[in-house]
């Protein structure tokens, strides 16, 4: 059958049957009436509920499998409220007023959402996404276009989808996902960053070439050559198989690397450790030998849910990750949100560049609430291990002086509460904007250590979209120029007595590994799968 050409993102092979997330809205017309008799109508929203009864308790015993009480008792919600006679009552009204079959489902849980939304209780306002959600269901079961939903797939398979955003990765079925494939993105999109941190096989970029494909097909995937097989023979399988059994002859040898401590010949030691985006990707990290996390991805806290989580839910999640990880140290970046990470309940105003626009500290700084939380929870939960806090999106000196203001007063009110934390971690920041490089002989005075975001550096440095496929040919991280920056913030953290690391996509390249080193860094952070081979190449300079 047809290969198709893609970008490579993350290595391995997978085979399997597709399915296609579309997360879009559907788009109804609420004024909308039509002819048909209402018993018609309330046939057919009777069969899209018992549809929608037996998807949701598909998904209550897949989470019940996977010993996730709290979702679980989710889905058992949604089977109450489909079942709700008030809810019916509704829609049976709305049908026989004469609105198409679509609008009265919609209309009676939009209802039935608002009374929620009314209620003081916080509890019953959460309950409205739900009514909400179940109500979406149900209308796209009607229209025949189901619910996207990567939390939970009804089957083990390859995820095709136009682009995968950060909301949308925040909570994927780890169990039944097998691999990515992507109309858009590029080798740092989130899609290459969640596939490299599952270490499952994703090819993206493949624009209109997916169009035809249905969820019937099965597709072969070869992350490492950017490779996509559609409806592969039995030869080409066999193929593929091979290719699966040489990769894991590779991982098997690499193992051998994992817990080695890696230290150079004149004595100096690398920390290679893993980049994360919370709890569920620690014992991934641990099974790979990290040396502990650079990167501390707290935006997915943020993510996927409508409301910003509370401090004691962030000292959780932060705790758990710092207990798990010992005397280990882990970089925990401060939120950055804004650009490709949208949060809704944060009603962020519509910016014409969102990338250059009020992200990360930026925001963190006009939204000093939000930020101080995030600050109080790091502090907090510091006791459980050897913590470093990471500012992102650093443009100027004075983001870090502000920035540790609001750092310094967090610390006096907790000094006053009498409650515990780490008085002598360590505060950075990432350097991914060129005039942070360019100034590093300043910025060194201001903080403990530099973190190189090499993606995002990249993209700034040639103002080229990282994640845009016509302009793949400028995402050249070890061109000369990205270099330079890098030594100039490599020589001046030195000459400060500072320590520096990489966290962009560059720290796990094999071909950039040795020049990092030549160049004097101190830390590598990188997808967890990428670990055994960073600490084999460095051990074999």
């Amino acid at each position: 059958m047809s290969t198709l050409k893609g970008i490579a993102a993350s290595a391995g092979i997978a085979v399997g049957r597709v399915y296609i997330y579309r997360p879009d809205d559907v788009v109804l017309d609420l004024e909308s009436h039509d002819s048909i008799s209402a018993e018609e109508k309330l046939k057919a929203i009777s069969l899209a509920n018992e549809s929608v009864h037996h998807q949701v308790e598909a998904l209550h015993a897949r989470m019940e499998e996977q010993g996730k009480s709290k979702e679980a008792e989710i889905f058992s919600a949604y089977q109450m409220f489909l079942d709700d006679p008030t809810l019916q009552e509704a829609m049976e009204r709305y049908a026989r007023e004469g609105y198409s079959t679509a609008a009265a489902v919609h209309r009676a849980y939009e209802d039935s959402a608002q009374l929620m939304d009314n209620l003081a209780d916080a509890y019953f306002r959460e309950r409205a996404k739900d009514i909400r959600d179940v109500g979406d269901r149900v209308v796209r079961a009607l229209l025949g276009t189901p619910k996207a939903d990567l939390r939970a797939l009804p089957y083990r398979a390859i995820v095709v989808a136009r682009d995968l955003a950060p909301a949308d990765t925040a909570s994927v079925d780890r169990e039944n996902v097998l691999g990515f494939v992507t109309e858009q993105g590029s080798t740092t999109s989130h899609t290459a960053i969640l596939a490299q941190a599952l270490g499952l096989p994703a090819v993206v970029g493949l624009g209109t070439a997916l169009a035809g494909v249905d969820e019937h097909a099965r597709l072969g995937v070869d992350g490492a050559a950017g490779t996509v097989v559609l409806d592969p023979t039995p030869e080409e399988r066999a193929t593929l198989e091979e290719r699966a059994r040489a990769l894991a002859a590779e991982q098997e040898l690499l193992t051998q690397y994992k817990d080695k401590e890696v230290v150079l010949g004149n004595g100096k030691h690398i920390e290679v450790s893993a980049n994360i985006g919370g709890p569920g990707d620690v014992a991934t990290a641990l099974r790979f030998g990290a040396d502990g996390v650079g990167l501390y991805r707290t935006e997915f806290l943020f993510l996927d849910r409508d409301s910003p989580p509370t401090e004691e839910e962030q000292v959780e999640a932060y705790r758990s990750v710092l207990t798990a990880f010992g005397t280990k140290p882990i970089i925990i970046r401060t939120l950055d949100i804004g650009g490709d990470k949208q949060i809704p309940y944060l009603h962020l105003p519509a910016e014409s560049n969102p990338f250059l626009g009020v992200r990360a500290t930026r925001l963190g700084l006009r939204r000093p609430t939000l930020f101080k939380t995030q600050l109080r929870a790091i502090l907090r939960a510091s006791t459980a291990g050897k913590t470093r806090i990471m500012y992102p999106m650093i443009a100027v000196a004075e983001e870090i002086e502000q920035a540790n203001l609001l750092l310094q007063s967090v610390r006096k009110e907790l000094d006053a509460e009498e409650i515990a934390y780490d008085h002598n971690l360590e505060v950075g920041i990432m350097v991914e904007i060129p005039s942070a490089a360019l100034d590093a002989e300043r910025l060194a005075d201001r903080v403990d250590f530099f973190s190189i975001g090499t993606n995002d550096l990249t993209q700034y440095t040639f103002a080229a979209d990282r994640t845009n496929r016509d302009l793949n040919y400028l995402y050249q991280p070890l061109h000369p120029a990205v270099l330079s920056l890098i030594r100039m913030t490599i020589e001046a953290a030195h000459a400060h007595g500072k320590w520096v690391g990489v966290c962009g996509e560059l720290a796990g390249d094999p071909q950039a590994i040795p020049v990092l080193i030549a160049m004097g860094i101190d830390e590598l952070s990188m997808s967890s799968a990428k670990i055994p081979r960073a600490k084999q190449i460095i051990l074999s300079l």
